[in-house]
C-alpha cells in the first residue's frame, strides 16, 4: 500500500478491517477460505450490525487487496461484490447556524480552526496538514498540497479570512504546523479538533449531530446558493468528478423555495 502511495489513514483503516476479518475466521487456514466466508462475515458482522455502506465498501476493498496481493486462497476476488451505492443528501447548516457555531469558541485558535474549515471548505485532514507557508496572503490564496487523491489545489482567501489568520498568527506564532498542539512543532490532533467542534455546537445551542464535514458541505451549498458556478465549486473542493459536486444542487434551497405548490391555487 505504501508502494501504491495509499495515505497513512487508509493503510491503518485497511489493516484494521483485515484484522477484524482474520479474527473472525478462527483457526481456518487462509488457503481454505472461500467467497462464502467473506459473504457470511459481511452479512453477519457488517450488515446485521447496522454499519454504513461506506464501511462495508471499504471492508470489501481491504479484503480484495489482501487476498489478491498478500495471500493465495480459494477466494475469487472478482466475484466479491460491493454494496449498491447509497444516495444520501449532504447535511447542511443554515448560515445563521454556522455563524453561531463559529462565534461560540472563546479560544482564538479554536475559533480560527473551525472558521477556516467553513471559509475554505476544507476536509479535517487538510486543515491539520496546513503549515504557515500554505497561506499566500499576497495573492489571497490557500495552498493545499497532496490532499485526497494526492492532488494539490488552491482555494481563495477573503480579506476577512486573512485578517483572522494574521491575528491568530501574532498570538500563537506557529512553526511546523499552522495549528499546533500543546507543544511547539506538535501537530494538532483530529480527536482534539472534533472535541472543539462538539463544544462549540453545544455552546451554540444547536441540537444536531454536527460533524466537521457538515461545515464543508455548508460552504459548498452556500456558494451554490450565492450564484457560484458549479465548475468552480468542484475545483475549490478538489472533487475529481463533477457528479460529486452536483449533489449540492439537491440541497440548495434557492430554486426549490421559488416553486409554487398547486395547493396554493385551490
Amino acid at each position: 500500500m505504501q508502494h501504491r502511495r495509499y495515505s497513512e489513514s487508509s493503510i491503518r483503516s485497511y489493516i484494521g478491517l483485515v484484522e477484524k476479518f482474520l479474527d473472525h475466521k478462527g483457526n481456518k487456514p487462509l488457503s481454505e477460505l472461500t467467497n462464502d466466508d467473506v459473504v457470511n462475515y459481511v452479512y453477519n458482522h457488517i450488515v446485521n450490525k447496522g454499519y454504513s455502506f461506506a464501511h462495508q465498501n471499504q471492508t470489501v476493498s481491504a479484503l480484495k487487496l489482501f487476498f489478491s496481493e498478500v495471500v493465495k486462497s480459494k477466494i475469487e476476488i472478482s466475484k466479491i461484490s460491493r454494496p449498491r451505492p447509497e444516495h444520501k443528501l449532504p447535511n447542511v447548516l443554515s448560515k445563521e447556524e454556522v455563524k453561531r457555531i463559529l462565534a461560540a469558541p472563546q479560544n482564538i485558535k479554536h475559533r480560527t480552526m473551525l472558521s477556516l474549515i467553513y471559509a475554505c471548505g476544507l476536509r479535517r485532514s487538510e486543515l491539520l496538514e496546513l503549515n504557515p507557508n500554505s497561506i499566500d496572503s499576497k495573492r489571497n490564496l490557500l495552498i493545499i498540497r497532496q490532499s485526497k487523491g494526492n492532488k494539490d489545489r488552491i482555494v481563495p482567501l477573503s480579506e476577512k479570512t486573512i485578517i483572522m489568520l494574521r491575528n491568530y498568527y501574532k498570538i500563537y506564532k506557529p512553526k511546523e504546523w499552522l495549528f499546533e498542539g500543546q507543544l511547539i512543532g506538535e501537530q494538532y490532533t483530529a480527536t482534539s479538533l472534533q472535541k472543539v467542534l462538539k463544544h462549540a455546537v453545544e455552546q451554540a445551542g444547536i441540537r444536531k449531530p454536527v460533524t466537521l464535514h457538515w461545515l464543508r458541505h455548508s460552504y459548498a451549498t452556500h456558494l451554490l446558493e450565492s450564484g457560484t458556478d458549479l465548475r468552480y465549486i468542484q475545483e475549490i473542493l478538489g472533487h475529481k468528478s463533477s457528479k460529486t459536486t452536483e449533489i449540492y444542487t439537491h440541497v440548495s434551497t434557492q430554486s426549490i423555495q421559488k416553486i409554487k405548490s398547486p395547493f396554493d391555487d385551490l
